[in-house]
């Protein structure tokens, strides 16, 4: 027996600066189980306190081999989402990754209303994403920070973690 379909959208006129950021960490090594599940809690942790900004925070599952899950968020503006992403534990999460991913790889897209797109991949072995067909290269320079990959480079100043932070530590 046919069903009736409901079709129905959403008025997004409110949100003239959404922000849509898929996020992953994806099991490289064994060990990396422990690593992806101790961000797991760190992350709900964080989003529990309703960072200012933070429309929507929702578990998303990849794939289970490898172990790849993480989240989509909806963020009202790109000036909230940086704001986040620098502040405290946010930030030195983010840098203690960065120095050592404990086994596992994590990255993450982004998708603005306002247009543009940008993505990275952080020990991630085999393209995904965007980098499938786009092709990857080094996220250094020009490319280290989201706010210019997006080409909004005006709005979010310097990266969470800066390129010579990271790689002069």
């Amino acid at each position: 027996m046919p069903t009736k379909v409901v079709r129905q959208t959403v008025d997004l006129s409110t949100y003239p600066d959404l922000l849509v950021l898929y996020l992953g960490m994806r099991v490289n090594h064994l060990y990396g189980i422990r690593t992806f599940f101790s961000f797991g809690r760190k992350i709900s942790e964080s989003v529990a306190g309703k960072p200012d900004g933070l429309l929507l925070h929702e578990p998303v599952y990849y794939s289970f081999f490898p172990m790849n899950m993480g989240m989509r968020q909806y963020w009202r503006d790109l000036p909230s989402l940086l704001e986040f992403a620098r502040s405290e534990p946010h930030r030195q999460w983010w840098l203690d990754f960065l120095r050592d991913s404990g086994g596992t790889g994590f990255w993450h897209e982004t998708y603005s209303v306002k247009g543009g797109m940008e993505a990275v991949y952080d020990d991630v072995p085999k393209p995904i994403g965007f980098g499938r067909f786009a092709g990857v290269q080094r996220a250094r320079g020009p490319m280290f920070g989201s706010a210019a990959r997006l080409g909004r480079g005006e709005v979010g100043g310097a990266a969470a973690i800066g390129e010579k932070e990271l790689y002069d530590s």
